[in-house]
């Protein structure tokens, strides 16, 4: 549990004092470049779902926030049961990745509106402005900052559906926790994955060694009985 604690505490910490950072730093959509033209640091905000997903406004901004912190809980609870219960580190690692990650994105959409002024194009936000944040809490926006086109051009004529339009590849902008979320279940599934196969392995071992012993009881004769 030490360990998971630690992983919660690191990707926290990384997490938050990025996005504080880049808030206080960058206006609205200002970018530096980190690598070539492929590697960026481009401030957003994400006030819905994953990809800036959105729905019901302000009322769906409450209940998408809400629902965040249920499954915290939930997820936190779960890590919980697995140590307790002895499963394996990989696995309680990959689950308290997922934990940290969705940990540091609801800080954002519970408590920033209330700290941060509004990030706005040519202008970087203020911490506790003076006439309040930019808006209500549980209503706050993620900080997003990570953007890796890791190439750009046309798509060929002869592709179904998609032929000829342009293309990007990798478009999504992303934070740690974002970053944490994805390498936790990736984690998480080659974990069952690889325990899946041992016991499958297992199980054909042991039946290759106890059908030699059943075609041998099958072919011993029988003993014969003792002499009146």
């Amino acid at each position: 549990m030490k360990r998971a604690l630690l992983v919660i505490l690191l990707v926290l910490i990384a997490d938050q004092a990025l996005k504080v950072w880049v808030k206080l730093t960058f206006a609205y959509q200002d970018s530096i470049t980190l690598a070539g033209d492929w590697a960026y640091l481009f401030f957003i905000e994400n006030r819905g779902m994953a990809f800036g997903l959105e729905f019901g406004g302000g009322a769906g901004k409450l209940i998408l926030t809400l629902l965040r912190i249920a499954a915290v809980f939930a997820i936190g609870y779960g890590l919980r049961r697995m140590v307790q219960q002895g499963s394996r580190p990989l696995q309680i690692m990959s689950v308290a990745l997922v934990f940290a990650g969705a940990l540091g994105n609801i800080i954002d959409s519970t408590f920033y509106g209330l700290l941060f002024s509004a990030s706005v194009n040519g202008e970087p936000a203020v911490f506790l402005p003076a006439d309040g944040g930019y808006a209500p809490i549980f209503h706050g926006a993620v900080v997003d900052m990570f953007y890796f086109p890791l190439w750009e051009g046309r798509l060929p004529e002869w592709l179904p559906i998609w032929g000829g339009q342009h293309f990007e590849f990798f478009q999504p902008v992303f934070n740690i926790a974002d970053a944490a979320i994805t390498t936790g279940i990736a984690l998480f599934i080659l974990s069952h994955r690889r325990q899946r196969d041992q016991k499958k392995a297992a199980v054909e071992v042991d039946s290759q060694t106890e059908l030699p012993r059943a075609d041998a009881e099958a072919v011993t004769p029988p003993r014969p009985s003792d002499p009146i």
